[in-house]
C-alpha cells in the first residue's frame, strides 16, 4: 500500500503562538536572526497549546528553532503561482537564484526557520517565552518551537554559497535631536541599541548605494526613525538618524 502524499494533498497547519516584536513593520528587520541582538521579541502561546507542561524543561536550552509563516508575504494562490526565481538582497537585488537556493520569504509554502535566544519562560498566564536577537515582525504566527543542539547542528566547515559570512556594516550616527528625544524615554538605552543594530545592516533595498538625498523611515518599538545614507569624497557610506519622532497616530 502506497502512503505518499500526492501532490494534490494539502496539509492544514495551526499556530501554536504569536510573536510580539521590536518591528512593527517588515521593512528594516534585519534580514537573519542574531544580527541584531538588542532586538526583543516574546511568543506568547495560545491555547490549546499554552500549557505550561508544554514547555517544562526547556529552560535548560539556550536557543530555539522557530518554524513560522512568512504571513504578510503574498500567498502563491495555488502551485502554478510560485516563482522558481527569488533575487537575494546579498546579490544586490538583480541576480537571480532558485527559490530553494535562497532564504528568501517568497516561498511555495511561505515558511520559515529562525534560530532565537531564549531569555526567559513566563508560565504566570499561559505560555509567554522571551526572545532575543529575533528577525520576526509583530504578529508572525509560529507553528512549531524545537530546541538549538549545537553538537548536532553547527557545522563551522558548511559551505555557505553566496552568503559565505556575516554581510558588512555601515557606521550609524545620530543627531542631537535624536539623542535628546532618546534621553527622555525610560527605555532610551535598549532603544538606542536597537537603531544602530538595526541601521548598521542598512536596511535600504539592496540595490541602493553610496549616499542619498533621500530620508528613510524604519518603524521600531512605538517610534519611527528617520536616516539618511552619507558619504564624503572617497570615504565609506555611514547612515545618519536625522530625527526619532513617535510613531502614534501615524500610519
Amino acid at each position: 500500500m502506497n502512503d505518499r502524499p500526492t501532490p494534490a494533498d494539502a496539509f492544514h497547519l495551526t499556530p501554536i503562538g504569536i510573536i510580539e516584536s521590536d518591528f512593527p513593520d517588515k521593512f528594516g528587520i534585519p534580514r537573519q536572526p542574531g544580527l541584531a541582538t538588542a532586538a526583543r521579541a516574546s511568543l506568547v502561546l495560545v491555547p490549546p497549546f499554552d500549557d505550561p507542561l508544554a514547555v517544562r524543561g526547556l529552560t535548560a536550552f539556550s536557543h530555539l528553532w522557530l518554524t513560522f509563516v512568512f504571513h504578510l508575504s503574498p500567498e502563491p494562490a495555488g502551485p502554478a503561482r510560485w516563482s522558481p526565481l527569488v533575487r537575494p538582497p546579498r546579490l544586490g537585488g538583480n541576480a537571480k537564484v532558485g527559490v530553494f537556493a535562497s532564504r528568501s520569504t517568497h516561498r511555495p509554502n511561505r515558511l520559515g526557520l529562525s534560530l532565537v535566544e531564549l531569555v526567559e519562560i513566563d508560565t504566570s498566564h499561559g505560555v509567554r517565552l522571551g526572545l532575543r536577537g529575533a528577525d520576526l515582525v509583530d504578529g508572525t504566527p509560529v507553528l512549531d518551537i524545537k530546541p538549538y543542539l549545537p553538537w548536532a547542528e553547527a557545522r563551522p566547515e558548511a559551505r555557505a554559497g553566496f552568503a559565505p559570512e556575516a554581510p558588512p556594516t555601515l557606521a550609524v550616527s545620530l543627531s542631537p535631536e535624536a539623542e535628546a528625544m532618546l534621553a527622555r524615554r525610560p527605555d532610551g538605552d535598549s532603544l538606542r541599541e536597537l537603531i544602530l543594530q538595526v541601521l548598521a545592516q542598512d536596511p535600504r533595498p539592496a540595490y541602493r548605494h553610496g549616499a542619498e538625498a533621500r530620508i528613510y523611515g524604519v518603524r521600531l518599538r512605538d517610534v519611527d526613525v528617520r536616516f539618511q545614507a552619507l558619504q564624503e569624497q572617497t570615504g565609506p557610506t555611514t547612515l545618519r538618524v536625522v530625527e526619532v519622532l513617535s510613531a502614534e497616530g501615524r500610519t
